[in-house]
């Protein structure tokens, strides 16, 4: 497709410098853009590449904008990035949308669909499913009896819906995940581990998305949730009976553990393990690897493993880098003070 700079400073009400009919064909990162390529700078440590860019058409946040004229044609907009995310949507939209049941899928008869819903090749889908309007469920997957999907989701191939769990609107759901496995619940008895059902479900709220690869197992009983507005990376493991709230995001290979509760607007970083039976408030910020042991007020940020309050963690560390040192200072002053002692 080709798209003039005027028209897409139309789409994202930008203010354009230079020449409003440059020709835009494609799109590249700005470290390796080039002509007939349009693409963004949003802060300041890539303000250089205003000046040096070899693309035709650069989206510009306006506070870094400091003269009338520059070598390539700029759209100024309050946010640049958010400005080039309105743009990639909209040509994700363009791309059209598939519709109908594929050859191949199969559809038990006592499901439903709305409208403009796509069933992708090889799909099982069981008894009294239902699908929402302008929902996409890619090739091969399995989506079981009594689930809700809602509208205008997106499935894609691989991912595996067990029994009775239910996904609300604008959900994503990538690749090779698990929504409603067995939680690891199991009763040691003198003859070994003996399973305990897991009879609940899961929930996501509208506007979720789930990376690829990752579980979210049912609740023993009751439901396993996950709110609006949450977002998951990759090789993720949330357990049975988590209760996540809305608008949280989650880095890849985090664990949460079985009947914790999370709040709304935490970010949790990758690796980060958090145990069962915990809360952990609003606003929470979780670094990267850390392992959370005991729950979270809100506004907390947390590091290390045990997890602690981020500053104090900091500060102990600057201590723990010298520690070697300490110690023998330690040692010396032990021996002054021995030393003093025979003396007297």
């Amino acid at each position: 497709m080709e798209f003039t700079a005027s028209q897409i400073a139309a789409f994202i009400d930008g203010k354009i410098i230079g020449d409003e009919n440059a020709i835009i064909t494609g799109v590249s990162p700005i470290e390796s853009c080039e002509p007939g390529h349009l693409s963004f700078i949003a802060q300041e440590r890539f303000s250089g590449f205003i000046k040096s860019a070899k693309c035709s058409v650069l989206i510009v946040s306006e506070r870094l904008l400091t003269e009338t004229n520059y070598p390539v044609t700029i759209i100024a907009v309050e946010d640049a990035y958010l400005s080039f995310q309105v743009l990639m949507n909209l040509y994700k939209e363009m791309q059209g949308r598939r519709s109908g049941i594929e050859q191949g899928a199969v559809f038990h008869e006592t499901s439903s669909v709305g409208e403009n819903v796509y069933v992708g090749a090889f799909t099982c889908v069981s008894e009294n499913v239902k699908i929402g309007d302008e929902s996409q469920i890619y090739p091969h997957v399995y989506i079981g009896k009594n689930v809700k999907i809602g509208k205008n989701c997106i499935i894609y191939s691989g991912v595996r819906i067990y029994d009775y769990c239910v996904v609300g609107d604008d959900c994503v759901i990538h690749s090779n995940t698990v929504i409603g496995s067995d939680g690891f619940g199991f009763q040691p008895t003198k003859d070994g581990y003996q399973k305990i059902p897991q009879l609940g479900n899961v929930v996501l709220g509208d506007h979720v998305e789930i990376g690829s690869n990752c579980s979210i197992d049912r609740g023993t009983i009751g439901s396993t949730i996950i709110g609006k507005g949450t977002k998951i990376d990759n090789l993720i493991q949330i357990a049975h009976n988590v209760k996540i709230g809305e608008n949280n995001v989650i880095a890849a290979q985090a664990g949460i553990a079985g009947s914790t509760i999370i709040g709304d607007w935490n970010q949790i970083g990758g690796q980060v393990g958090v145990v069962g039976h915990i809360q952990i408030g609003n606003q929470v910020k979780i670094q990267a690897q850390s392992g959370v042991n005991s729950s979270a007020k809100d506004g907390e940020v947390l590091y290390g493993s045990p997890a602690i309050n981020a500053s104090e963690y900091r500060r102990n560390y600057v201590h723990f880098r010298n520690f070697t040192e300490i110690v023998k200072r330690i040692s010396k002053l032990e021996e002054n003070s021995k030393n003093i002692d025979d003396r007297e």
